[in-house]
């Protein structure tokens, strides 16, 4: 073509002719790295770590780490409830299938073998007063043959014990094996999980029939389950992908362009799955949804590009000219877009959780390969490829008849967002956005920190693992969500009288909050063996006087509440669940004990077992949180002066995300939904996806603007260019991730809903606002920098005639 022949090929910036005067070679190096991280990627892991998962510099897990080989058992752990369906504990069968389990998880790798505890482990022993005096022993006692005496013993042994809402559920029917996990064996080697939980699964399948039934929860099982459901979450992955080339190619027509769009964005996913092994990282079913992120930031960003190039084609401009003329025109755009997404990703460095700090690093590194396929390589296969004449043509002919109704106004939707240019409908859209964003503050100061629903909440309501944990609810006084208190006295001091008060008031006070069960600790224990010691009387339910009568009863005392040394005492309060409410309010209570009560020999601290882990996760995650969208904020309010350097166009761009983020809490409000690990990252994702599509059409919209045209002109023209391909990706991948609500994951699920949310909004907020906001700001600053230019160009061409 003639264009070409014309064409200065050492034109443009030195990037682009960098790239495009040797595009063989970049798409040698693209493909060789293609090859090799291909390769890679087969030895990428998808793993889960518990510790990851808490926040290792907070006070309270410092205090829980310091003091770990003296806790074994408060950390991870999975409870296995056998019930017997039929009748009772007390029964023949029913211990025998109970010995089997705990036999067979005793010898599971990754067991903490020591801490492990049932009715049939030794540590599990039972004390009485008699007539010689205390007597004590093993529930199961060594001489059990299974016959209606030893029952009997057992059933004896069992009400001796304490282990009755704890071990043994208060209706008799079901009872415990506790499994604790070690994190890493003696080797260092990690805990597999998923091997874990289909050892689980398998003892279940085997021991469960008629008369037996199995409940598992824990942790592990959480993990388990899903990863387990992680081919169901790679269906809708594929659904979704599926809806997006189908409509990228109803809108184009073009299969060459389609497909290259779709490659250069897998080939984006390909590479993080590469990097990532090779990087020392893993996958984990927090970090399961970045891949698709990745490929859905590729789309967006590779639709532009596609579509810029068809336009030029129509116009009859070679397919390498018009490659290079849109590489020139959305480079910048797109590379400050990407490099918000990758800032949005990148601060949640800052959270003090290592699994964000993970998927934080997973995304950005995802969103940096998108530079190279989407805003590189995709231009250059292109421009060998060209797109197909006949959707050239169709694209032109729809463009044509856009520029000409742009004068008429007969296009109805570019109409309607046209009208936000002029005072009046610019004047109602701020106000209707300003009543929505009061309205979005107002309810989104409801958020809470954490799990709002018992059991799992990344699993649905009725899901294996929560009508397992609801069994265990109702069926023990002592739940699987434990809170931990510590107290630390001087060595061999744990015992003194004026230590145990202290620790009975603490329990006193918890044992009053609604959300306590029950509570458990060695000032408990030693009131009810003194009453023990006075023939029953609960005259005498009181902590001793004496202190030699204190030593006997510790003598005989339970040993996981307090420690070899005697200077470490522990606190346990059984919650009725790990709602954030119910977390707040121990800790306030303890917090304030604390305060009032710590001195120089005696300091209770938080906090160990499950739900002080996760009190201590919800601090981190409530001040991450706005400490996270702070950063976010001005990272990309940076990021956009460096682009446009106007402030007027950076509050263009800012306000629409910032409406969205106000929309989306107030939205997890009305959902149900906690902001805890695992909805934390959607929040700053809404802020780096959103400001793609406010960056695409400001940035031609100023180019118009510069160019002498009036607002609504530019606006109006930066639709026909990019504005089409904005609303085609917003509604698409709205659409694509909706489709994740019937995932059986609760956590995929949650998360289609606020992406979809957050997609959508963000695409209106950029189509409405920005020309009413221009309206106010963008008309006087650049109609002055029209007017120069135009006095610029008059004066070069009243030069060139004189001259």
């Amino acid at each position: 073509m003639q264009d070409l022949v014309e064409f200065n090929h050492n034109s443009g910036s030195r990037v682009e002719r960098l790239l495009f005067n040797h595009r063989r070679i970049v798409i040698g190096i693209c493909l060789i790295l293609t090859l090799l991280l291909a390769a890679q990627a087969t030895n990428l892991r998808l793993a889960a770590s518990f510790e990851k998962m808490i926040p290792a510099s907070h006070p309270y897990i410092v205090n829980y780490f310091a003091n770990r080989s003296e806790l074994s058992g408060l950390g991870n752990a999975v409870r296995i409830s056998v019930e017997n369906t039929g009748g009772s504990i007390y029964d023949r069968e029913y211990l025998d299938v109970l010995r089997k389990i705990n036999d067979e998880v005793f010898l599971t790798e990754g067991v903490e073998r020591p801490y492990m505890k049932s009715l049939w482990t030794p540590s599990t022993r039972w004390v009485a007063v008699t007539e010689y005096g205390l007597d004590g022993g093993p529930v199961i006692p060594d001489d059990y043959d299974g016959s209606q005496n030893s029952l009997e013993q057992v059933r004896i042994n069992i009400e001796r014990s304490g282990e009755i809402g704890q071990l043994v559920a208060t209706n008799l029917r079901s009872s415990i094996v506790f499994v604790p996990l070690l994190e890493r064996d003696d080797l260092g080697n990690r805990l597999d999980y998923h091997t874990l939980a289909t050892h689980l699964e398998e003892l279940r399948s085997k021991y469960e029939s008629e008369k037996i039934r199995i409940h598992i929860t824990g942790f592990a099982k959480v993990v388990g389950d899903l990863i387990d459901g992680l081919v169901q979450v790679l269906g809708f992955f594929a659904l979704a992908i599926t809806i997006c080339i189908g409509v990228l190619f109803w809108y184009t027509r073009c299969v060459r362009s389609t497909l290259l769009v779709v490659l250069c964005s897998l080939i984006a996913v390909v590479w993080l799955l590469g990097l990532l092994p090779v990087l020392g990282y893993e996958l984990d079913p927090y970090s399961i949804l970045v891949p698709f992120m990745v490929f859905a930031i590729g789309m967006s960003h590779g639709a532009q590009k596609m579509n810029g190039i068809m336009q030029d084609i129509g116009r009859g401009t070679h397919r390498l000219v018009a490659a290079r003329y849109t590489f020139r025109r959305l480079f910048l755009a797109g590379l400050t877009a990407l490099g918000a997404d990758a800032v949005g990703f990148a601060v949640m460095m800052v959270i003090d959780i290592q699994i964000i700090q993970d998927l934080a690093i997973t995304a950005s590194i995802g969103v940096a390969t998108l530079i190279l396929t989407n805003l590189v390589l995709l231009p250059i296969l292109l421009s060998y490829s060209g797109v197909d004449p006949k959707a050239a043509q169709r694209s032109l002919r729809s463009e044509q008849s856009d520029l000409q109704d742009a004068m008429h106004k007969k296009h109805r939707f570019w109409d309607f967002l046209d009208l936000f240019t002029r005072r009046k409908y610019a004047s109602i859209a701020l106000l209707v956005s300003i009543g929505l964003g009061c309205f979005g503050l107002v309810v989104s100061q409801q958020l809470k920190i954490g799990d709002l629903d018992a059991g799992a909440p990344e699993l649905r309501p009725d899901s294996r693992y929560n009508l397992d944990n609801a069994f265990l609810a109702a069926n023990y006084s002592t739940s699987s969500d434990i809170f931990v208190v510590m107290v630390r006295t001087p060595q061999y001091e744990c015992a003194n009288y004026g230590t145990l008060i202290k620790v009975d008031a603490l329990e006193w006070q918890l044992q009053q909050l609604t959300g306590v069960e029950s509570t458990r600790s060695l000032a408990s224990q030693a009131k009810a063996a003194a009453v023990g010691m006075n023939e029953g009387s609960l005259l005498w339910y009181e902590i001793p006087r004496s202190q030699s009568l204190i030593n006997s009863i510790v003598t005989r005392a339970s040993r996981e509440l307090f420690n070899q040394n005697c200077d470490l005492l522990t606190i346990y309060a059984y919650l009725k669940d790990h709602r954030a409410d119910t977390l707040e309010e121990v800790v306030q209570v303890v917090e304030a004990f604390a305060a009032a009560n710590n001195t120089a020999d005696v300091t209770f601290m938080q906090a160990a077992g499950s739900a002080g882990i996760e009190a201590a996760t919800n601090i981190v995650v409530r001040k991450a949180n706005s400490e996270m969208l702070l950063l976010v904020y001005a990272a990309v309010t940076l990021l956009a002066y460096i682009t446009f350097r106007s402030w007027r166009a950076v509050i263009c761009a800012i306000i629409p995300l910032a409406l969205t983020s106000v929309l989306c809490e107030a939205l997890m409000v009305f959902l149900g939904i906690g902001v805890k690990v695992a909805t934390l990252p959607v929040i700053a994702l809404g802020v780096g996806i959103g400001v793609d599509y406010a960056l695409y059409i400001l940035s031609v919209t100023l180019a118009n603007l510069r160019a002498g045209m009036t607002l609504s002109e530019a606006y109006y023209r930066s639709l026909l260019f990019t504005g089409k391909v904005v609303v085609l990706t917003g509604i698409t991948l709205g659409i694509a991730v909706c489709t994740w609500v019937l995932s059986p994951i609760k956590f995929q699920a949650d998360m289609g809903i606020l992406l979809a949310f957050m997609f959508v909004w963000n695409m209106i907020g950029a189509l409405i606002l920005i020309p009413s906001l221009g309206h106010f700001l963008l008309r006087s600053e650049y109609k002055e920098i029209a007017d120069e230019n135009n006095m610029n160009i008059r004066s070069k061409n009243t030069c060139t005639s004189t001259c």
